[in-house]
């Protein structure tokens, strides 16, 4: 299991990963947020942990920042789990 500490970096790497991409402004839009108060929410890790679905939603999105950042999948899916609201299989 993941370190809730270690998990919440994962999702800030992937947070300014997205932000260099188009990625961050589809979570941004799903999500109903914008960008201020996105910044405002950062450390909240149910917004971490809501992040993490969206990147986990689409295999391309996940696959590319994996491999950007040399992390496996599975390491995002340990992170989602690490954070409040995952669900029991993911």
């Amino acid at each position: 299991m993941m370190r809730h500490s270690a998990a919440e970096i994962l999702v800030l790497k992937a947070l300014a990963w997205a932000a260099r991409g188009e990625a961050l402004h589809g979570f941004l839009e799903q999500s109903g947020l914008d960008a201020g108060t996105l910044r405002r929410r950062v450390n909240d890790p149910e917004l971490l942990g809501a992040f993490l679905d969206f990147l986990l939603a689409d295999d391309r999105l996940a696959g590319a920042f994996c491999a950007e950042e040399e992390v496996t999948p599975e390491s995002l899916r340990r992170a989602r789990r690490a954070l409040p609201g995952a669900t029991p299989e993911g």
